[in-house]
């Protein structure tokens, strides 16, 4: 059985709400969720309440989440949303992380990145929540 390299998250850039500038490599040595969501998606809206709960489970064991709005999205709704929740949150206002990420266009879409910097998974649409917690625990 041959060995299958996982690739490198792309070298990307997230702008925070916050104004703050992260590297996806300044993230190295942590596990790392990366969601491309909307305020207008229903599926990212209902899908929340489970990354926060993801969020507060595994962040004190190296664990880090960005979640990324999209370029289509309104910056002011974005974040209203932002407020109430525990995790960062980037806005991708040109469309440049999503590109880096193989051209995501569809919401809710996830990553999940190695401590290495490698995606280990994605997926389209909500995940499978105890499918996503098991590889978090194994990560």
């Amino acid at each position: 059985m041959a060995f299958v390299q996982r690739p490198l998250a792309p070298e990307v850039r997230f702008t925070m709400l916050s104004g703050e500038s992260l590297a996806i490599s300044d993230l190295r040595g942590k596990v790392v969720l990366v969601n491309f969501w909307a305020t207008y998606c229903v599926p990212c809206m209902k899908e929340m309440p489970h990354l926060v709960r993801t969020y507060r489970k595994f962040s004190p064991r190296g664990y880090e989440m960005i979640a990324v709005a999209v370029s289509r999205d309104q910056p002011e709704r974005v974040a209203a949303v932002a407020a109430k929740l525990p995790f960062k949150v980037a806005f991708d206002k040109d469309g440049a992380v999503a590109q880096g990420f193989g051209n995501v266009r569809v919401t809710p879409s996830t990553f999940i990145v190695d401590r290495e910097g490698r995606i280990v998974k994605r997926y389209i649409g909500e995940p499978q929540w105890s499918e996503l917690h098991a590889i978090l625990e194994k990560l």
